[in-house]
Order: C-alpha cells, then structure tokens, then sequence
C-alpha cells in the first residue's frame, strides 16, 4: 500500500471509527440485492473490516455465491455519509474470534463464543467514497443561498472516491 492509500485508509477509518452500524449489502442467487444492519466490529489499518455473523445464514449463502459486498455508513447528525464496496470471505477463525469477542454478542450467541453456528465475515476494502459535510445547518443554509445568489453550484463539503 502506498503513501497515498494509506492516508485514504485512514480518512476512511477516522470517518467510520464512531459508527456502530452500516448496512451490508449482498447478492442474492437472483441477483438482486439484500441489505441488512451489521455491527462494525473493527476496520483495521489493513482495509480489513471484520463482523460477527451467525455462519449458516442468508447472507453467509449470498456471500459464498458472490463474494461482492456494499457497506454504507451514515452520521447524519455529522454529515458524514460512506460507502465502502469490497470482497467478503467467512471465517470461523478461533483466535479472531476470540480476539473480538465482547460479552454482548452472547445476545446473537447464547454458547458464546464456543457457539457452533458463531463466525465471522472479513470484507477487504476495494473501494470507497465518502462524503464529509459541515455539520452545522446555518452553515449549509449560507452555502446554499450564496451558491443560488451567485449562480454557481452548491458545495456541500469533501467528496473522495479512493482505492484500496
């Protein structure tokens, strides 16, 4: 990885660190697409993003068949907005999972983390773009009135496509 992709990497990590939930998108056998709540269980400085997951699911079945997935971040209340594409690959990786593990993942995991159905997905980050925004709306609200007023486009903040 370079100097560049690391410094992209780290924007990445630093504009996602704070959020729990994305939505993780994969492809069904039809091809048509099925999102679902993930928790973020840790982005590594390697574009690794690792999540639990039950390892005979739906999406355990979509990600052997195609291993293409979207994870889509949002802050709203930030106005950051992320979306990550890239390949996933199950895991039933003991030292991962114990390196992971927190006590309340036994809500998903009544064994814990001797549960046999308990595993991982490892997405490598291909791709991303981010959008990062002023948080405040007085500041979007005078953006937008000048940008109408002098008759060029509206700015909204950053946007950055990287690659990994």
């Amino acid at each position: 990885m370079n100097n560049e992709q690391k410094e992209n990497l780290n924007k990445l990590i630093e504009l996602v660190k704070d959020i729990d939930f994305t939505m993780m998108t994969t492809i069904d056998d039809d091809g048509s697409l099925r999102s679902r709540p993930m928790s973020t269980q840790t982005i590594g400085e390697d574009g690794v993003v690792w999540f639990f997951t039950g390892y005979e699911s739906g999406k355990s079945h979509e990600i052997v068949h195609d291993s293409h997935v979207n994870l889509s971040y949002s802050k709203p209340d930030d106005n950051v907005y992320v979306s990550v594409s890239g390949r996933a690959k199950l895991s039933k990786d003991r030292a991962k999972i114990e390196e992971l593990w927190s006590p309340e993942l036994k809500a998903w995991f009544p064994e814990g983390k001797d549960d046999p159905n308990i595993g991982l997905i490892r997405v490598d980050i291909d791709k991303a773009e981010y959008w990062d925004s002023p948080s405040s709306p007085v500041t979007h609200l005078i953006g937008f009135v000048k940008a109408t007023l002098s008759g060029e486009s509206y700015d909204p903040g950053e946007n950055k496509k990287i690659n990994l």
